[in-house]
């Protein structure tokens, strides 16, 4: 009988058990824990809030950055007037605002994935009722979900957008933490792409740029003064004194100046950089 040899029979058992240990490392890094599938999993979220809260557009900023000891003079107010409200307003008298001359308002709609303001619907139609045009805006937990989730969210709570001229872009409010850790335990870079992520998903829902909320001293501390949305998202930026300051990092001037937590009749009063027509202009994409 004729035998063929590809080789000695030491060489022969050496790759055999080289083999066999290869595929028995590949079957238990299928299997462990530690696997580089398992490693791609993302780190549990944090909780969810707990309500109520303090988490409306200013709430923190108040409360780690001062009301300031001055108001702007009327002539630096030459913009239009507006308010921002949420929950903590409960119902709201739009026409005393209308007659005081108030003629935008944003209003809170979400937070994360498991909240809408409970006083929504009479907020955001009351203002447009008496003839304001309003916007809602969404607090951002970017700890306890992902960018995109909470822009769907937002979108399916009350966040969409119209062309009727009445209605804003939405807007999300970057401030800080007021559950735990000012830039929500994320890195710079971690807080730049989950805003990205929100602001790619709201606009693939709407058509629209959204606007974002934010102060220039917690843009700078969570996101390294990052420059990346000033051409693209209108600011809004909340300073209490007797003018807006300096803007975060890729901004060369504000859309809306929030310029005080303490104004009549609701606390939170806005300013739009710009004349009526701008801010129709605005609404109307």
């Amino acid at each position: 009988m004729l035998v063929h040899r590809s080789g000695s029979p030491h060489r022969t058992r050496t790759l055999a058990t080289a083999a066999g240990s290869l595929l028995a490392t590949l079957a238990l890094l299928v299997g462990l824990p530690g696997s580089a599938t398992a490693a791609a999993t993302p780190a549990k979220d944090a909780p969810e809030p707990s309500h109520p809260a303090q988490d409306w557009a200013g709430s923190q900023i108040a409360a780690h950055e001062g009301t300031g000891s001055d108001r702007p003079a009327t002539g630096l107010l030459a913009g239009v007037e507006g308010v921002d409200v949420s929950g903590h307003q409960g119902s709201v008298d739009w026409t005393t605002l209308w007659n005081s001359g108030v003629k935008f308002a944003y209003v809170k709609a979400t937070e994360s994935t498991s909240y809408t303001n409970p006083s929504f619907a009479q907020q955001y139609n009351g203002s447009y009722n008496v003839g304001m045009i309003r916007g809602a805006y969404h607090f951002a937990t970017p700890n306890t979900s992902s960018g995109a989730a909470q822009a769907n969210y937002f979108v399916d709570h009350g966040g969409g957008w119209s062309k009727d001229g009445k209605t804003l872009p939405g807007a999300l409010d970057m401030e800080y933490n007021p559950y735990g850790d000012t830039c929500y335990g994320m890195s710079a870079a971690g807080l730049v792409n989950w805003m990205k992520d929100w602001f790619a998903t709201y606009k693939s829902r709407t058509g629209r740029d959204a606007v974002i909320y934010t102060s220039t001293s917690w843009w700078k501390q969570c996101t390294g003064n990052n420059t990346s949305f000033g051409s693209i998202n209108p600011l809004w930026v909340p300073r209490y004194g007797s003018s807006v300051g300096e803007l975060p990092g890729g901004w060369g001037f504000h859309t809306i100046w929030q310029y005080t937590s303490t104004g009549p009749y609701v606390g939170d009063h806005n300013s739009f950089n710009g004349a009526y027509d701008r801010l129709q202009a605005l609404a109307n994409g």
